[in-house]
């Protein structure tokens, strides 16, 4: 294992570089940092030594290219989000959106999930009753109240 001298001079060496690949990867701050710290554990891990400065600095970009693919690979195969990190994600939202999505949180539980399910992922209500591992009657009963309670909180109609 490195020690913590040899960690800070990589870090100060490689960290921008390091960012600005997994961000161009990524797209986002949070995954970015969560591949970013992966990145310095590998690197706290490996203990093979590097040949040149050239070569510590290809195995940093390999390894950060890397974990960014990993990581794209395993959300893809992950088809859902958090209802908190919309919820904490909202503030980039138009304000038309951000009352929606405030709507949507607020519907009990049951509710919230189906409603998430069928129109910010897209899945129909068979699907959503077997993710839920309810009938596919209880979930166009729970579609339709969700509905009827948007549209009372919204006002007007609501798909």
């Amino acid at each position: 294992m490195k020690s913590e001298e040899d960690l800070n001079r990589v870090m100060e060496t490689y960290a921008d570089m390091v960012r600005r690949i997994c961000f161009l990867h990524l797209k986002n701050k949070y995954d970015t940092e969560d591949v970013f710290q992966n990145v310095y554990l590998k690197y706290l891990l490996y203990d093979k030594p590097f040949a040149s400065g050239e070569h510590e600095k290809a195995w940093f970009a390999r390894v950060a290219i890397n974990a960014c693919t990993d990581h794209l690979r395993y959300i893809s195969r992950r088809k859902w989000v958090p209802l908190d990190v919309i919820e904490e994600e909202s503030g980039v939202l138009d304000d038309t959106y951000s009352e929606v999505l405030e709507a949507v949180l607020s519907l009990p539980e049951k509710y919230r999930n189906v409603i998430y399910l069928h129109y910010y992922e897209e899945y129909p209500a068979v699907e959503i009753a077997r993710i839920l591992r309810k009938k596919e009657n209880t979930v166009y009963s729970w579609l339709s109240r969700a509905r009827e309670l948007l549209r009372a909180r919204l006002g007007g109609e609501w798909a």
